[in-house]
């Protein structure tokens, strides 16, 4: 507070001595301040101090001197007006250099493309890795996590004086989850309760999950009021700093909650953004850190803000060839999609448990649903990867995916939610949650992005998973990116059998006497429903090295 009042009092100093004219109207001789002059001069210098105090306190800007630059232009314009003789000269001089440097403020988005897409260019590779199948994808969409969370928001004490906040998904310990935490629902609600109670946590890939309301006192929330506003209070740390994105809530590994925001500088001017590091800060104690990039927490991963990420992405895909081009030619220019569950991205986890911002980029041409790319960008480095796909293919994007979800749906008015592209067995296929009208869970839709007519649907991502592997080899697609599997014969003797029920069909597990493994879908094979132990079978299946060899024609010649 102490620093905004000091830089209040400045601002309003120099307008007075802008404003207020040293001369009088009818000399040029030595410059003398009558004394009316010193009460305008007072007065000046306190309005501009509330002015400049109350406009830096509503808005949280960032107290750098350029960013008066809209004051200086008004109170030099101004002080021409109200001088006479030489002084009028040079304060028409002065107001002419504010009106350059405003101008170049403005100015500054139609020059500084170029700088923009050299800031965030990207590395490029050809395909994301394949997905390991053993993993559940975090893929229960945010919609039905809030409402599941909505219902269970009895839980929270004094439940009149809250409300649910914004969604995070983030990995603590070894889970993937959602966090949301409980905000005022007001000000006089604020009043009352000065603090909030906690937060919920609920599992991001399991949708059978019940959230899980965890208690931990918090006094600087976004939903509190004057210096308990947590990104006020961030603001009134540290004075200089240029934040974008809001404040976010991330846990550590114990549990405990702390609210960071990216921080960063312009690209030129007051115009773009290059994120350099974070502010935490603990809402229980109102204590700040600042990080730079490279030396965050381990815990957090979401150290790049998702509008941040959605930014650099719009910079990526508009600015290749300038900031006109993206206007009128539009020569290369890719847009990235507005489907993203955060900002317009989507977070994702590696097989590691780290965090990428997934974005997609379709074409600037009105009715194209083809996906030019899509990128990864890191959630703690900020540093991304723009994946071309395979060129000989063409690739839907993820609207595309969502339209083929309404019209497989279309009598129950099911809708999808959240669409990822994934290397599923060497297939970049769309991972999609569907829901209902009322936001619950259905099933989860897999379809390939290059082969739109080879889908599968499943109560849960790996139930889709399997399902989507053998509708695949149907389509005659190979899997786990083995394009050199080759179909192979055999006649073999059941030593076991399993049937599990996944979906409208039954996958069946044969184990040979010969010790091989194989794997048919009755959507395949219907009849393959009947196998039982001691049948002969004969079979064509695919040398794809897999523990369980996948079929696509099986005869029993025990029953035929």
């Amino acid at each position: 507070m102490v620093n905004l009042l000091i830089f209040s009092l400045i601002a309003g100093l120099v307008a007075g001595l802008i404003i207020i004219p040293f001369t009088s109207g009818n000399t040029e001789e030595k410059a003398v301040i009558p004394v009316g002059r010193w009460t305008a001069m007072a007065g000046t210098v306190v309005l501009f101090t509330i002015i400049v105090f109350g406009f830096y306190y509503l808005t949280n800007m960032d107290r750098n001197w350029t960013s008066l630059w809209i004051v200086l232009l008004v109170v030099t314009l101004l002080g021409a007006i109200v001088a006479s003789g030489k002084e009028r000269k040079l304060k028409v001089i002065l107001f002419l250099a504010a009106l350059v440097f405003g101008a170049y403020i403005l100015s500054a988005p139609l020059f500084n493309a170029d700088k923009k897409y050299k800031a965030v260019e990207m590395t490029q590779e050809v395909e994301i890795t394949a997905f390991d199948e053993t993993k559940t994808p975090a893929s229960v969409p945010p919609k039905f996590v809030r409402n599941k969370m909505k219902k269970a928001f009895g839980q929270v004490p004094n439940t009149s004086y809250y409300e649910l906040g914004n969604l995070q998904i983030q990995k603590v310990g070894d889970e993937f989850v959602y966090i949301a935490p409980v905000e005022f629902s007001g000000f006089f609600k604020w009043l009352n309760g000065k603090t909030t109670p906690g937060y919920f946590t609920m599992s991001a890939t399991d949708s059978a999950d019940n959230p899980k309301f965890m208690k931990s006192e918090m006094a600087y929330t976004p939903s509190s009021y004057f210096h308990k506003q947590v990104e006020r209070h961030m603001r009134m740390e540290t004075p200089n700093l240029i934040f974008f994105g809001d404040a976010q809530l991330e846990i550590d590994d114990e549990g405990k909650p702390f609210y960071i925001r990216s921080y960063g500088n312009f690209i030129t001017a007051r115009n773009g953004f290059d994120v350099k590091g974070i502010v935490t800060v603990d809402p229980a104690s109102g204590d700040v850190e600042k990080y730079a990039l490279a030396d965050i927490p381990q815990f957090i991963d979401g150290a790049v803000s998702p509008e941040a990420v959605s930014l650099q992405n719009s910079y990526f895909g508009n600015y290749i060839h300038g900031f006109w081009n993206s206007i009128v030619g539009k020569k290369d220019v890719k847009l990235p999609s507005d489907e993203g569950t955060e900002a317009n991205v989507s977070p994702i986890f590696d097989k590691t448990g780290h965090m990428y911002y997934f974005t997609d980029f379709t074409s600037p041409k009105e009715g194209v649903d083809s996906m030019l790319g899509y990128a990864l960008t890191d959630g703690q480095t900020g540093e991304a990867t723009y994946y071309t796909g395979n060129l000989e293919e063409s690739y839907m994007d993820s609207q595309g995916a969502l339209q083929i979800i309404e019209k497989k749906f279309i009598e129950k008015k099911w809708s999808g939610e959240m669409p990822v592209l994934y290397n599923f067995y060497g297939e970049a296929s769309w991972l999609t949650p569907v829901l209902d009208s009322n936001g619950f869970l259905q099933n989860y839709f897999i379809v390939s992005a290059a082969n739109p007519e080879i889908s599968a649907y499943g109560k849960s991502p790996n139930e889709a998973l399997k399902l989507y592997k053998t509708a695949l080899q149907r389509g005659g697609s190979t899997v786990d990116g083995s394009s050199s599997a080759e179909e192979a014969k055999a006649t073999v003797t059941v030593k076991r059998v399993f049937k599990e029920r996944v979906g409208d069909f039954t996958l069946v597990s044969i184990l040979a006497e010969d010790g091989r493994s194989f794997l048919v879908s009755t959507e395949a094979v219907p009849l393959a429903v009947y196998v039982q132990e001691g049948d002969k079978l004969t079979m064509t299946y695919q040398e794809t090295g897999e523990l369980f060899l996948p079929v696509k024609e099986l005869t029993n010649t025990t029953i035929e």
